[in-house]
């Protein structure tokens, strides 16, 4: 790798698991009714818990697609096609998932706070019962399978072995988090993804930090 890869992606992994690891705070916090909510996964955010939860995963969006870049850049070229499948669906991800947390953020929540939602209905953040929580969870499935994808760029050994079996991981919960519409109970089985997660990024960041640097192969 380069050295503005190398520096890139070990920045953008540990930047992804800070944001991930804020966001499960924060979820739990919610989950316990600790941020004014009723508690439990179905009871829909106040003001408090839209801003902490959606903050991180928000800033989440943009280092997970640095990370899937710089998977390309480690790839070796017979598994690009990989890495390239993954970057793909790392930006349909983002985009998808950017658009939902800025319209929370910006739009819902000053209103929400307000009491002024007469009208915006469609556009509140409802679990299991919203568009934008079907829009969501489509975009958290982009992800698992941009991870999927990016775990075939590791190998069977070392450091690239913990990477390549916590990105399966992390892909392996997308039925349950794509599902969720239909069978509410899958969201316990897909909170999995907040330790197959991190766990993935902790990883990925450690093969990228000690990866040789472009030409270092060829001294050796």
């Amino acid at each position: 790798m380069s050295p503005s890869a190398k520096s890139l992606g070990a920045w953008s992994a540990t930047l992804a698991l800070v944001f991930s690891v804020t966001y499960d705070i924060g979820q739990i916090a919610e989950w316990l009714g600790w941020l004014g909510s009723k508690g439990g996964p179905e009871s829909m955010s106040t003001p408090l818990g839209i801003a902490i939860l959606l903050t991180p995963s928000l800033l989440l969006g943009p280092s997970f697609l640095l990370v899937m870049v710089c998977i390309h850049e480690f790839a070796a070229p017979a598994r690009k096609v990989w890495s390239h499948a993954a970057v793909a669906f790392a930006t349909v991800y983002l985009v998808m998932i950017a658009i939902n947390y800025y319209v929370q953020l910006t739009w819902v929540m000053p209103r929400l706070e307000a009491g002024r939602t007469a009208g915006m209905e469609q556009f509140l953040f409802v679990p299991f019962d919203s568009f934008l929580y079907a829009v969501d969870i489509l975009g958290y499935s982009f992800m698992s399978l941009a991870a999927l994808f990016a775990a075939m760029v590791f190998g069977h050994a070392g450091r690239e072995r913990t990477a390549r079996r916590f990105l399966i991981a992390t892909g392996a919960v997308l039925p349950f988090i794509a599902l969720q519409m239909y069978w509410h109970w899958f969201i316990w089985i897909a909170a999995a993804w907040a330790i197959a997660f991190p766990a993935a990024m902790w990883a990925v960041g450690r093969v990228f930090r000690e990866a040789p640097e472009a030409g270092e192969a060829a001294r050796a």
